[in-house]
């Protein structure tokens, strides 16, 4: 039987430090959309993503065309548009800080980066499935603030391969939690993980890793490798469901 060959998801992580600071970078049709922005946060936070989708997408294809766009469809997902060939794209950003991952073909694929940040018993109670919520609430001060934020993480980019964005109820996904050793030195490379769709077991493949104080999680519907940046392979996932 021969082994299933892995998808290549192209990703680009980086800060608002890391965008030019003028627009020629941008398509036409992006610089419109990005006109249309006042608060200079909201726009900040979208030229840092355009700025790694573009990056991510051109690490995908043989040779992208320098007019390409970046646009979002009707459910709000961002699509590479002007291309010869389909390209899956996934984007985040938080804090000052984005991700963003591409890949050949149409099937979708997702990624998500939350701050390690606190999160209350009650955030636990009410956006965490039983199993999770059990989980984190008897870990340890460190490892539940990483847990908290990675069930939370790993949710978004599962809504993000199915592509209903904020419509979704939270515990409709369970994530496969990590067992975490005393430290998280380990974590800062990229880890497997798994998320399961409660309604009709469906299982999404996934990776997480821990990266300047952000938890990041990409997923999709298949197996996987990951290449990070100038192309080396970062990571490879096992586990497809199809």
């Amino acid at each position: 039987m021969t082994a299933a060959v892995p998808r290549v998801l192209h990703l680009m992580s980086g800060q608002l430090a890391d965008v030019p600071d003028g627009d020629e970078w941008l398509s036409t049709t992006e610089r419109a959309v990005l006109d249309t922005l006042r608060l200079q946060k909201r726009r900040n936070d979208w030229r840092l993503g355009r700025w790694l989708a573009r990056r991510a997408v051109v690490a995908a294809l043989p040779a992208a065309p320098a007019d390409f766009v970046v646009v979002a469809a009707a459910d709000g997902a961002p699509e590479a548009g002007g291309l010869d060939s389909p390209v899956a794209l996934s984007i985040s950003h938080r804090h000052g800080r984005g991700l963003a991952v591409a890949a050949l073909g149409d099937s979708p694929i997702g990624c998500d980066l939350e701050l390690i940040e606190p999160r209350s018993d009650r955030f636990v109670r009410d956006w965490l499935t039983e199993r999770e919520g059990t989980r984190v609430l008897a870990a340890a001060d460190a490892a539940r603030s990483l847990l908290a934020n990675l069930c939370w993480s790993a949710k978004e980019s599962a809504s993000k391969v199915l592509r209903v964005g904020l419509r979704f109820d939270t515990r409709s996904f369970d994530v496969e939690l990590p067992a975490l050793a005393t430290t998280f030195d380990a974590s800062t490379s990229w880890q497997p993980l798994s998320v399961k769709a409660v309604k009709n077991d469906a299982v999404f493949v996934g990776a997480w890793r821990v990266a300047a104080g952000f938890v990041e999680t990409v997923l999709a519907e298949t197996l996987f490798v990951i290449l990070e940046g100038d192309g080396e392979r970062e990571a490879e996932k096992g586990m497809g469901t199809g």
